[in-house]
């Protein structure tokens, strides 16, 4: 399984580059799977729901089955967020996992940046990101795209990890 990320400080726009490269590469006939960190208490049932009232009652893990998904929750309960390493572990095979988020994993990366943010770049401080996404031209030696560039960012990353 081949592993790529996309990374950058809040608001640049890492969902909605995973999400149009998610579908790019799906177009091309790959099969891709996501993992995305968050830096705050996510929710994904919510409250009055039953898998939530499981969960709230206590259970570690909970799965939520029908004829078209399931999902599970696993409830850390005051354990350690889990390694990427491990969630990686858990996923199905697949030709490539597009993790957003992970600034300091080994993973490569591309780096999204938008200048109206009033951030500096990621790159001069972090070996691992390879190419940054942009939304406008920087003094900097990595390769750069147009962060709308989605078909070109898709094939430096699918040259990038061998597909």
């Amino acid at each position: 399984m081949r592993v790529y990320g996309i990374t950058g400080w809040k608001n640049t726009g890492k969902t909605t580059l995973t999400e149009r490269l998610v579908a790019q590469m799906v177009g091309r006939g790959l099969t891709v799977s996501t993992v995305k960190h968050a830096h705050h208490e996510t929710e994904v049932d919510h409250p009055g729901r039953d898998s939530f009232r499981h969960r709230q009652a206590g259970a570690g893990q909970v799965i939520v089955s029908s004829p078209v998904r399931w999902a599970l929750m696993t409830e850390l309960r005051d354990a350690a967020e889990p390694l990427l390493a491990d969630l990686l572990a858990r996923l199905d095979p697949c030709d490539l996992v597009l993790v957003e988020g992970y600034k300091q994993a080994p993973h490569p990366k591309v780096e999204a940046y938008r200048a109206a943010t009033g951030r500096g770049l990621l790159a001069p401080a972090n070996p691992t990101i390879r190419a940054i996404a942009t939304d406008t031209p920087l003094d900097h030696a990595l390769p750069q795209f147009d962060l709308n560039d989605v078909a070109g960012i898709a094939d430096f990353i699918l040259a990038e990890v061998g597909l």
